[in-house]
């Protein structure tokens, strides 16, 4: 499975808001810089994100856009299958009727244990797992010093 930009993009967007969450609410346009999201684009992808319930939007002089659940709540199965739709590889592991081999099939077993690592990666990793890697990397990217 190839995720696409939305489904990229959308992962990094919440991050952000992970990674920023006790700021308070975020502006769009300060998400977009820091995660170099193109500021139309990430407009487009917050409507799916706060009606899945993953984001809430904050009227107002200091408002902006948050997390509407805890980080550790989030899945990234959820995050994905929300901006993707299903996470099969090929359509024949959801649905074994839209192909007359399916029961004998060596491929699709192969598919659906693709399917299944996928999923438990996805479903077994939070928004504040993946916020943790990213302050993890960042402690430990040396400082660049120019002269």
């Amino acid at each position: 499975m190839k995720l696409s930009t939305r489904g990229r993009y959308a992962t990094r967007a919440l991050l952000d808001l992970a990674l920023h969450q006790e700021e308070g609410p975020s502006q769009l346009k300060d998400i977009a810089q820091r995660q170099q999201i193109p500021l139309h684009y990430l407009e487009h992808l917050l409507g799916p994100l706060i009606a899945g319930g993953m984001v809430r939007s904050t009227r107002g002089a200091k408002g902006g856009v948050s997390l509407a659940k805890a980080p550790e709540e989030i899945k990234l199965s959820e995050v994905i299958r929300l901006l993707e739709g299903p996470l099969a590889p090929v359509e024949c592991v959801d649905d074994p009727g839209v192909c007359r081999h399916s029961t004998f099939c060596a491929a699709r077993d192969i598919w659906e244990e693709m399917n299944r690592a996928m999923n438990h990666i996805l479903e077994s990793t939070t928004l504040e797992d993946l916020a943790r890697r990213q302050r993890e990397k960042e402690r430990a990217e040396p400082a660049m010093y120019y002269l």
